[in-house]
């Protein structure tokens, strides 16, 4: 799944930011300059690996589809993706970014076909192998 391609299509408008410090993942701001067409921009920390940029922008969708009435001028996630919101809301959006970007059918196919590495079922989802260990050691 292509994060910014999805963002665009929900009318977010993503941005890449330098010379953010390294435990500064993202934010979701509400912004009628710099936001898409929803009135939303999210920032992205481009120092990070390719990888968590994708997790990243994944997870801020994931706020903007499930708390975007909770957002209000912003909404900043740190390192460990914790911000404001509860930590049942940052584990929500965890979910859906990890619904985003390894759906469930695509990877029980991959798994059925042979693949059980987790190190090539990241390469394959363009993921963190913490991330894909997370997705195959959680229930369906």
């Amino acid at each position: 799944m292509q994060t910014v391609a999805l963002a665009d299509d929900l009318g977010l408008k993503v941005w890449h930011v330098p010379n953010w410090p390294d435990d500064l993942s993202g934010k979701i701001v509400k912004s009628a300059d710099q936001g898409g067409p929803s009135g939303y921009a999210i920032y992205v920390n481009k120092g990070h690996h390719v990888n968590r940029r994708r997790f990243t922008t994944a997870h801020e969708i994931a706020h903007f589809i499930l708390h975007r009435q909770f957002i209000g001028d912003g909404l900043v996630d740190d390192g460990l993706y914790r911000s404001r919101l509860s930590n049942s809301m940052e584990a929500q959006a965890n979910k859906l970014a990890a619904d985003i970007l390894m759906p469930r059918n695509l990877l029980n196919q991959h798994i059925a076909n042979g693949v059980t590495s987790v190190a090539r079922l990241a390469e394959i989802f363009q993921v963190s192998e913490s991330a894909m260990s997370i997705r195959v050691g959680a229930p369906n």
